[in-house]
C-alpha cells in the first residue's frame, strides 16, 4: 500500500507504528484478545486514516508555523535522556537508529508544533463526568469483561534438530528436569539453567499473566486445566517440549464500575479529544489531495 497526501509519501512504518497504537490502547481499556484480533481489518484502515491525519495536521502546523522555543525542545530531549536511562544509553540509541542531534531537535520541534495545534484544537473539551462515567458503564458494560487468564512459569526443551534421535534426547532432558522439580528443586532454577526461551533467564520461566488464545492450543489446553499450583507432565508443540508450572488464576469477570471508573473516564476523554480531531482533519482532508494505492 502506498499512501500520498498532497504528493509526500507515508513510509508504511507509520501505518504499522498507528496499528500497534490502537492494539495498545484497545487492550489496556480491557478489550478482549480475541475480540481485538477479530477487529484487526477494522483497526488498520483507522491505522490508515490516523497516519494519513498526523500528517495533515503536521503540514497544517508547519503551514501556521506554530512557534517552539528551543527551551521546549531541550526540555523534550532531556525527557527522551532520563526515559533512556541516562546520556550514554541515549547516545546509543542515537547510535543505533542513525539520528545525529541536528534531525532529532528537528523532528522533536515538528512534533511541539502538532501538540500545540492539538492543544489548541481541543482546548474546550469539558472533562467526562460519573455520570457520563456510569452511562457509558451501563451501556458498555459487557465490553469490559475480564477473560479468563492464568499467570504461569515454564521451561522449553527445543530438540537440535527434526531427527528422531535429537528428539528423543531433548524429551528424555525435559523428563528428567520434571523428576527434579518433583524432587523439590526450584522451578525457576531449573528454568534459568536448562530452558531454551529467554523467559528463563531472564525471569525464571514467567511468563506472567496471560489468556486464552494467546499461546499455541497444546499449551493452552495444558495450563487452564491445571490446579493453581500444578505441574504439568510433559507438553510438546511446534517449538519443542514444555513442563508447565500454573502461579495463578483468575475467572472471566466484569468488573465493578468503581474498579474502573478511571479507566473509562480516560476512554471518554480520548473518543472526545478523537472526535474532535477527526472533524478538523476532515477539514484539512477535503482542502487536500490523498491517495492510497
Amino acid at each position: 500500500m502506498k499512501i500520498r497526501v498532497n504528493g509526500e509519501e507515508i513510509p508504511s512504518q507509520v501505518v504499522d507504528f498507528e496499528l500497534n497504537r490502537l492494539i495498545q490502547f484497545y487492550s489496556e481499556h480491557g478489550m478482549p484478545q480475541e475480540r481485538i484480533r477479530e477487529q484487526i481489518p477494522m483497526l488498520k484502515e483507522r491505522a490508515v486514516s490516523q497516519a494519513v491525519g498526523d500528517k495533515l495536521l503536521l503540514m497544517e502546523a508547519m503551514r501556521l508555523d506554530i512557534p517552539v522555543s528551543e527551551d521546549e525542545v531541550d526540555e523534550r530531549i532531556a525527557r527522551m535522556k532520563e526515559d533512556c536511562g541516562g546520556e550514554e544509553r541515549f547516545r546509543k540509541a542515537m547510535e543505533k537508529s542513525a539520528t545525529n542531534i541536528v534531525h532529532l531537535r528537528n523532528q522533536v520541534r515538528m512534533g511541539r508544533k502538532v501538540d500545540k495545534l492539538i492543544e489548541k484544537i481541543t482546548a474546550d473539551i469539558p472533562e467526562p463526568t460519573d455520570e457520563e462515567a456510569q452511562a457509558h458503564y451501563d451501556a458498555h458494560r459487557s465490553e469490559y469483561r475480564k477473560s479468563e487468564r492464568v499467570r504461569a512459569q515454564h521451561i522449553l526443551v527445543t530438540p537440535k534438530s527434526s531427527s528422531e534421535e535429537d528428539r528423543q534426547e531433548a524429551l528424555a532432558k525435559i523428563k528428567g528436569i520434571r523428576e527434579r522439580v518433583e524432587a523439590g528443586a526450584d522451578f525457576a532454577s531449573e528454568a534459568a539453567a536448562h530452558s531454551d526461551c529467554p523467559s528463563g533467564r531472564q525471569a525464571g520461566g514467567s511468563l506472567g499473566w496471560f489468556s486464552r488464545g494467546m499461546m499455541v492450543k497444546e499449551f493452552d489446553d495444558a495450563v487452564f486445566s491445571l490446579p493453581i499450583g500444578g505441574l504439568s507432565n510433559v507438553v510438546e508443540t511446534q517449538f519443542g517440549f514444555h513442563l508447565i508450572y500454573k502461579n495463578d488464576a483468575e475467572p472471566e469477570a466484569i468488573p465493578e464500575f468503581y474498579e474502573i471508573i478511571d479507566r473509562i473516564k480516560d476512554f471518554l476523554r480520548h473518543s472526545a479529544r478523537g472526535d474532535r480531531l477527526a472533524a478538523y482533519v476532515d477539514e484539512l482532508r477535503s482542502k487536500a489531495k490523498v491517495e492510497i494505492s
